[in-house]
């Protein structure tokens, strides 16, 4: 069994910021790819950034030189979101693609509300 928990979601004004943090837990042998997506009320999911074992980033053309995706060890990933916009308002998911004893899999956690408003 594997499970993605996140922390960090909340109500900040435009301009702020917030920093998101994911960990996985679990039987799991490797995880590859980690990252963040996010999905608004009547929107479809999307990538916000990934980030590889190696620590290679990749970010929505929306997000860049704003949020920053980083990885502390090989089962935490973080998204730190700066100068925050109100279009920014979604809820964000943490999402890792691991090898685990039965094989590989992509993986979500339960998702974090980030509201962006004054």
């Amino acid at each position: 069994q594997v499970q993605l928990v996140e922390s960090g979601g909340g109500l900040v004004q435009p301009g702020g910021s917030l920093r998101l943090s994911c960990a996985a837990s679990g039987s799991i042998f490797s995880v590859y790819v980690m990252g963040w997506y996010r999905q608004a009320p009547g929107k479809q999911r999307e990538l916000v950034a990934t980030i590889t074992s190696g620590g290679n980033a990749n970010y929505a053309d929306s997000v860049k030189g704003r949020f920053a995706i980083s990885r502390d060890n090989a089962k935490k990933v973080y998204l730190q979101m700066n100068n925050l916009k109100p279009e920014d308002t979604a809820v964000y998911y943490c999402n890792a693609h691991v090898a685990h004893a039965l094989g590989r899999g992509d993986y979500w956690g339960q998702g974090t509300q980030v509201t962006v408003s004054s």
